[in-house]
């Protein structure tokens, strides 16, 4: 993500509390002449800083396009559905799951502002079953875009106990942009209308920010003109 001062940070900031016990607890360890059980602590600090890590993504910039919002398989499309946060509208619900060895790094699936944020206390559900949309803790934005109304939502699984959502209300963010993370293991979904053509299929890898899911006709105003 990038930091308030505009520093990049490769490594996602939540990792932080992480990675300072367990390096003080390899400190311990050397000191007390434990080399295994310093070398243990090594160990578990690079898998924490892997799974917190935050490449940067060389995301697509054609328009009519929705990029994935996470790494991970395509669980779920689920067409001619609803959402409580996008009322009176039908709509194609695209679901990613996250292993534990996916980056958890979430981005905005399309440019737009942040129109509305709500976090819904729930379960913790195995996050690639379907009720898990609708029951387990998760957090929706629903961006205002060039195509309406657009909804990401962050959903915890049964391992993943903590969402982090860094923007607020208001906030405008261009496509591919991050704005979250779940710790380990989830699902991320993306409520679009239901008139998008969908690129991807159950079953397909995706990158976040990169691989694209979604295609839109462009808007008149923005179409090539005639001479």
């Amino acid at each position: 993500m990038i930091s308030r001062t505009g520093h990049y940070e490769f490594i996602a900031r939540e990792a932080y509390p992480f990675l300072v016990t367990l390096l003080l607890a390899s400190a311990g360890a050397w000191w007390w002449a434990r080399p295994w059980v310093c070398v243990f602590f090594l160990v578990l600090s690079a898998l924490v800083a892997f799974f917190f890590r935050n490449p940067n993504r060389a995301t697509p910039r054609q328009k009519g396009i929705v990029v994935a919002p996470a790494d991970g398989i395509i669980v779920e499309i689920v067409e001619h559905t609803s959402s409580e946060n996008l009322p009176n509208q039908i709509l194609t619900r695209i679901s990613t799951f996250m292993s534990v060895f996916n980056v958890h790094v979430n981005r905005f699936p399309l440019s737009g502002a942040a129109k509305k944020i709500t976090h819904t206390p729930g379960r913790f559900l195995d996050a690639r079953r379907s009720e898990a949309s609708s029951l387990n803790e998760r957090n929706s934005v629903v961006i205002d875009s060039e195509i309406g109304d657009v909804e990401v939502v962050q959903v915890a699984g049964k391992i993943a106990r903590r969402i982090a959502c860094w923007i607020h209300e208001e906030d405008t963010l261009a496509i591919g942009d991050r704005f979250g993370l779940i710790r380990f293991g989830s699902r991320v979904e993306v409520y679009i209308p239901s008139y998008l053509n969908v690129s991807v299929k159950k079953g397909t890898r995706v990158v976040g920010g990169v691989t694209v899911i979604a295609r839109y006709p462009l808007p008149e105003s923005s179409a090539p003109k005639e001479d």
